[in-house]
């Protein structure tokens, strides 16, 4: 029953921290900002609760990031076990389907468009590590495409893998329970 709770929690604030977190949404970045600098903030002395991304930062994570056609790891909570990842990629298609025992994804498009493939039943499967797991192909999984602007939110279990032919910037959020 706890994990129910903890997804439940994590799909309905996840978008809302993507969204704080996009560079596409500076109104509510300078919204957190602002709050956490208020009567909210933590006390003096004691660890922060909540960390703040600034839209100035995000879109220069953004820009290296994209310069590099690589991956930057903005943020990674033991407290929270969430992840925060920007990655750009160019012309990529993912060989395998991948699914998590103990992961949800929420996927923000920041620029460009992707397609992923989603869902059906997983075949060839084979165990990577405790929880994680790879299969050559998922028998009747849906393709959905994004465009920038575009959430889709993965939950754990769910086979997905991505095809990117063009360019392709997004913000992950990764929760682990």
């Amino acid at each position: 029953m706890a994990n129910v709770h903890t997804r439940r929690n994590f799909l309905l604030t996840a978008p809302l921290a993507a969204a704080a977190a996009s560079p596409l949404a500076s109104s509510a970045a300078t919204l957190l900002h602002a709050s956490a600098t208020g009567a909210g903030a933590a006390q003096s002395g004691s660890a922060p609760a909540f960390e703040v991304f600034p839209a100035a930062e995000i879109a220069a994570v953004v820009k290296d990031v994209q310069a590099s056609h690589g991956t930057k790891n903005l943020m990674t909570s033991k407290t929270t076990a969430m992840a925060f990842t920007i990655n750009e990629e160019t012309d990529k298609v993912a060989k395998e389907f991948e699914y998590h025992a103990h992961r949800d994804h929420v996927f923000q498009v920041l620029y460009g468009e992707t397609e992923y493939q989603l869902g059906g039943t997983p075949r060839n499967a084979r165990e990577i590590k405790s929880g994680e797991w790879l299969a050559p192909e998922s028998e009747g999984y849906t393709s959905v495409k994004l465009k920038q602007g575009d959430y889709l939110s993965v939950p754990r279990m769910t086979p997905h893998r991505r095809i990117t032919t063009g360019s392709v910037t997004l913000l992950l959020i990764a929760a682990t329970s």
